[in-house]
């Protein structure tokens, strides 16, 4: 068996990622979707296979020189791009007196090549296209007997002998019944003497060949190809998707799941602040979350790279977080445990009993504590995208000044100059770093990102961490909006914690509380600079219920500090 890999298109739906990279060189986790195509037809018995090329053509003919297939692997590039049919003529040299593959170089699919070209020296019809449903595409008619009977909708090729039912907008055939849409895979099978219908030396389509061949009572047959999966990579969504089944099924694969030919169930989770999208990916029992970050700009570290990195080392340190099975960075894709839809906001707000909340605050406590120790060691500062260390830059620029820029401008009005509150911005920052306790800090250490599964608490999102003082994520998680924990209990645990972190280092309680309450205040600066952003910018309103509380908080700590501290933050604070 011979077969055709077409390859020669523009990628114009792609630009601009096909500028530099040929279409069918798309890496599929990490692998050339060419070299995907290859091995599965050497797999499927086929001793030689040619690839048509034009834009990009010198790309491919190299990259197919360095692989050294074991089977004939050619390359025969187009001046001018000829067309699917033009293109099957061109290299009518290539074929002998068997009947030949041909796919499109640009699909991903599981469909079995060796099933199809079985199935096609089981008829006697010279020419099989592998059809199967999809709405977007369906726009091949067959009949009952699955033999093509027209393409296209207005149709190039009109359907046989259609007419229409009385009250019915669904065509039917004179002589074989009811007729239905499908489409067409890109897969097809063609005998050698199909070659003598085709034009030569000019540019044309393949599927006119087979209109033609319809029109003129010659059989065209269709191989319907059921529980599979197929994506057309021509435009960014399709590839997009192409990775996402690709990179779920060895994620699948990885926890068990041996039911490689069950379909996929998706659904869409809610997000909450980022624009990263989230899905849960069910096959029988068996569950992932996959998160969609986005490609990357560039080939400095992302955030994806960060939520990679950080994710495995955290897990790798025997802290709660989510397993990743696996990264696809060009795409921005990453798969990882299923944590359920339990947040430690929705457990609180729900229970009742003061114990039981105190009971879950500890365990938390517990996991914020080790992932601070142990997360620190062995950390790389390269696994943090924005800065490798929560230091006074960032508290400046990250947190004062979007609260000044977001929150005192942007929703209250109020005509702030940063400048003006510069040197008392420094000032908190500097105390909030002076001889702290350095460990592994998440940032984002509040009741939204800490999943509840099994009575066992999970730490999320953790892409924004780094090295820094452990009381700013104690501090997250206490003066946190979303639960609204009283004073008294703050308190509590907040002694609690001390007493835990004693366990690993000599800790001054005076010293610690001190650091924690500047902790407190740069906290209280992001929160209102990321809710006033999120609820006025980005027209999430949830965001906004929050402020008042988390204005309330910036007071309260702002009181605990000297006043002439900040003169013109406290006057500003008090007047909110």
């Amino acid at each position: 068996m011979k077969a055709m890999i077409l390859a020669a298109g523009l990628g114009t739906r792609l630009l601009p990622l096909t500028k530099k990279k040929p279409k069918p060189l798309f890496p599929i986790l990490g692998q050339p979707l060419l070299d995907i195509l290859i091995q599965r037809l050497q797999a499927a018995g086929c001793d030689g296979v040619i690839i048509n090329t034009h834009h990009l053509a010198h790309v491919i003919h190299a990259f197919v020189q360095e692989k050294h297939y074991g089977i004939d692997v050619q390359t025969r590039r187009e001046p001018t791009i000829l067309g699917t049919g033009g293109a099957i003529k061109n290299v009518e040299s290539f074929w002998d007196e068997a009947p030949f593959l041909v796919i499109n170089g640009d699909i991903l699919t599981d469909i079995d090549f060796k099933e199809v070209y079985r199935f096609h020296l089981g008829h006697r019809h010279p020419v099989t296209l592998v059809l199967h449903d999809c709405d977007q595409y369906n726009h091949v008619w067959i009949d009952n007997d699955d033999c093509v009977r027209g393409v296209g909708h207005p149709a190039p090729c009109p359907p046989v002998s259609f007419q229409t039912r009385p009250g019915s907008n669904k065509p039917v055939s004179e002589d074989t019944g009811t007729h239905r849409r499908l489409a067409f895979t890109g897969i097809q099978v063609l005998d050698p003497k199909v070659l003598t219908l085709i034009p030569k030396g000019r540019s044309c389509s393949i599927i006119d060949v087979y209109c033609d061949m319809i029109r003129s009572h010659r059989t065209v047959k269709g191989f319907i190809a059921r529980n599979h999966y197929w994506h057309d990579i021509g435009t960014l969504e399709g590839y997009q998707a192409a990775v996402q089944e690709a990179l779920t099924r060895r994620a699948l694969a990885m926890i068990g799941s041996t039911t490689e030919k069950s379909p996929l169930a998706w659904s869409n989770l809610k997000g909450d602040g980022s624009e990263r999208r989230w899905y849960r990916v069910s096959r029988k029992e068996t569950t992932l979350v996959l998160v969609d970050h986005g490609p990357p700009s560039g080939d400095n570290i992302c955030e994806a790279d960060s939520f990679f990195a950080i994710g495995r080392h955290l897990h790798n340190r025997g802290v709660a977080v989510p397993r990743i099975y696996g990264y696809d960075r060009p795409s921005g894709l990453v798969a990882l445990e299923d944590l359920g839809d339990l947040h430690l906001q929705t457990l609180i707000l729900r229970t009742q009993a003061q114990e039981k909340v105190i009971a879950s605050y500890s365990q938390v406590l517990d996991l914020l504590v080790l992932m601070g120790v142990e997360g620190a060691k062995g950390f790389d500062p390269a696994f943090s995208y924005e800065t490798p260390q929560y230091d006074e830059d960032l508290i400046l620029n990250k947190e004062a000044r979007y609260f000044v820029d977001a929150f005192l401008n942007g929703y209250m009005g109020l005509g702030i100059d940063f400048e003006d509150l510069h040197q008392e911005f420094k000032l908190l920052a500097q105390r909030a770093l002076y001889k702290s306790h350095i460990g592994f800090m998440h940032r984002d250490f509040q009741s939204r990102n800490i999943m509840i599964k099994d009575n066992r608490c999970y730490a999320i999102d953790f892409q924004g961490g780094r090295l820094g003082p452990l009381a700013y994520d104690l501090a997250s998680l206490l003066i946190d909006p979303y639960v609204q924990l009283p004073q008294r209990l703050q308190k509590d645990l907040l002694s609690y914690y001390i007493r835990r972190l004693q366990a690993f280092v000599a800790v001054d309680p005076l010293a610690f509380f001190h650091t924690y309450t500047y902790c407190a205040i740069n906290r209280n600066l992001q929160i209102l600079g990321a809710f006033a952003f999120l609820g006025k910018k980005k027209g999430k309103q949830d965001f906004k219920k929050y402020i008042p509380q988390a204005v309330r908080s910036l007071k309260r700590h702002l009181r605990q500090i000297e006043p002439e501290t900040c003169v013109r933050l406290h006057r500003i604070a008090e007047g909110l």
